[in-house]
């Protein structure tokens, strides 16, 4: 059900505003009224009626089956896999002496595992970021054989899945993360039998983990069939407890809510900042609680901030297109902002794929000769999709037809796909640590406003997913210079703004390595920085919280190219929050501080205060 009204669609164009307040500056727009009335709502249906129905709808069951995984995908790998190794004799021998060596080691471990000379891990020891056998309950035997035991059958998958010669890498890399899928939930660590932290833990509370792990569980169980959000007790509330900046909803149309945010400084500069965010989940990760809003930070130091707030897609917005989300989302924030504040550039800021959408509504602007844009900020976004990281696992021509099909029922993508490919790429941390945790242990992590927003997850629309995935992901049209806007292509090296791009360390959605290809793709001064972290966790890093450092260096449009390994050796290492570093580089890059702006444009009352009725969808 949706909490906002029905807008009239391209022949009945609405737009709502707020009441005008004198404004400072110059009083040349650089949009107009008639610009924003007129603008259409969203692209025509695809061409041509959907082929094969009841292909489609057979995939779309089988789906519900597999997750969201196309079978035949998967098989073809094992398949190109198992052949290639079936016709290479020699590396089969190579295998086979690998595991009688280290089979021949594991048992006179398991023969000395009394002795006293004998120290814990002596055949195979986890890697530094493996948490599954940390503590001194695994140093002992017979658990501790047993984990060596697992580990090293995990050393022997790797190394028979990967390295046999005339394997595709797209296959040997399915194959490998499939059979890492499938080792990391037999892991010792997952069972009550095998896990002597568990063991130790009933033995102390006489059975009563798992009691309160049965409790979770089958809270766990009521909020999935029940389709509701993370629970907690009203702890991490929309408006209330987090997204609570304030401000005030400016511009709505039918995909967007452009929020401006008060100033909270005497004087501010007078170029404002846009955030544009994806739409994959809320907007409000830039602005969860006071102690960590990034949208607090930038007015605290003086910057005017708007931010677009994307609604819920439902079944309803199946033919929405991916240029709809930038001229409905961008295009239409940009217009806006030209109202409420004209003359003045834009300090542009994309995250995520809202970042890869900022990075093609520049480019199209810069072909078009329109420079609203004084810089560009990216952050932990994609412009080049060749080497995405493990996600590209669930994107060939296989699996994109299945997603499509999946999709084609619907109308769009469920959120539970979304959350389940993201939960893969981390199945240690985010999958099998909770279940011990949660479920055997007995225990439940607090609950904390990033958890909360990320259970407040989004519907992807079908034709806008598909586009995406095929244009981006499949074809990499972008990078290729083969994107088209207005039925023209763009390049990205047509971007002459000075531009801050933002990569995080421990990245599983967007590798830094891949966010690093931009500076060999734009005609721009390019700040790169690296911050510690994840894709969520790296870019949320307030200045008062500890824990965070970065790595940054500037290139000059004009500068020879530095690889990204050489750039890692050469930029300094400075401890601390990016956000910082970031603002200062917007500083220099504005006009001195003068009064603030109005808030909103007069024809429309009504509109709600931050962070609005989209958010709520």
């Amino acid at each position: 059900m949706s909490v906002v009204q029905k807008f009239p669609r391209a022949e009945e164009p609405a737009v709502q505003v707020l009441p005008t307040h004198p404004v400072a500056g110059p009083e040349v727009s650089t949009a107009s009224p008639e610009r924003l009335e007129h603008m259409p709502v969203a692209a025509g249906p695809l061409p041509g009626s959907e082929p094969y129905p009841f292909d489609r709808a057979f995939h779309a069951m089988l789906a519900r089956f597999t997750g969201g995984i196309s079978p035949l995908a998967l098989s073809l790998a094992w398949l190109d896999w198992s052949s290639h190794l079936a016709a290479a004799p020699q590396r089969q021998m190579e295998i086979s002496r690998n595991i009688l060596r280290d089979s021949g080691r594991l048992v006179e471990a398991a023969a000395h595992a009394m002795s006293p000379g004998q120290k814990p891990w002596a055949v195979i020891a986890p890697q530094q970021r493996d948490r599954r056998f940390s503590g001194s309950q695994w140093e002992t035997p017979p658990f501790n054989l047993l984990a060596q035991a697992f580990l090293l059958a995990e050393r022997w998958w790797r190394d028979a899945a990967t390295g046999v010669r005339g394997v595709s890498h797209a296959n040997e890399a399915i194959v490998e993360f499939s059979m890492r899928q499938l080792l990391d939930m037999l892991a010792p660590s997952n069972f009550a039998a095998t896990n002597p932290k568990v063991l130790e833990k009933a033995f102390q509370s006489g059975g009563e983990n798992f009691v309160f792990g049965w409790q979770n569980w089958c809270s766990d169980m009521m909020r999935l069939l029940s389709n509701s959000k993370l629970a907690d007790d009203g702890q991490f509330v929309v408006g209330k407890t987090v997204a609570v900046s304030p401000g005030k909803v400016v511009y709505r149309n039918e995909l967007i809510e452009l929020i401006q945010y008060y100033p909270t400084t005497a004087k501010v500069r007078p170029e404002p900042i846009l955030i544009v965010p994806a739409w994959i989940m809320k907007y409000y990760i830039l602005d969860l609680s006071p102690h960590n809003s990034l949208i607090k930070y930038l007015t605290g130091q003086g910057f005017t901030v708007f931010a677009i707030s994307w609604r819920n897609p439902d079944a309803r917005d199946r033919d929405l297109a991916f240029d709809d989300y930038r001229r409905l989302g961008v295009m239409a924030a940009l217009d806006m902002i030209g109202l409420i504040m004209p003359g003045r550039k834009t300090h542009a800021l994309g995250y995520c794929l809202g970042g890869t959408l900022l990075s093609i509504a520049a480019a199209a602007m810069e072909r078009d000769g329109d420079n609203r844009f004084g810089t560009v900020t990216l952050l932990a976004a994609q412009t080049d999709f060749t080497e995405a990281g493990e996600l590209t696992l669930f994107i060939n021509e296989s699996q994109v037809a299945f997603l499509e099909d999946m999709m084609w029922q619907r109308g769009y993508l469920d959120t539970t796909q979304m959350a389940g490919a993201f939960q893969l790429l981390r199945s240690n941390e985010l999958i099998w640590s909770r279940l011990s945790h949660d479920y055997l242990m007995g225990e439940s992590a607090p609950p904390s406003d990033l958890m909360a927003w990320n259970a407040d997850a989004t519907r992807l629309p079908y034709r806008m997913h598909s586009e995406y995935l095929r244009k981006l992901f499949l074809d990499n049209d972008l990078a290729g210079g083969r994107y088209l806007v207005g039925g023209r292509s763009i390049s990205l090296s047509d971007i002459h703004a000075p531009m801050f791009v933002v990569g995080t360390l421990a990245d599983h959605v967007a590798p830094w390595r891949s966010v690093y290809k931009v500076h060999y793709q734009v005609d721009a001064d390019v700040t790169f920085l690296l911050t510690s972290g994840g894709h969520n966790a790296g870019v949320v890093a307030p200045p008062e919280e500890p824990g965070h450092s970065y790595q940054v260096m500037t290139k000059a449009a004009d500068a020879p190219y530095v690889g990204a390994d050489e750039w890692l050796k050469l930029a300094p290492r400075v401890e601390g929050s990016w956000w910082p570093e970031w603002a200062k580089w917007l500083a220099v890059r504005s006009a001195a501080p003068c009064d603030p702006p109005q808030i909103g444009l007069g024809g429309a009352p009504g509109l709600p205060d931050a962070p609005g009725d989209y958010v709520h969808t």
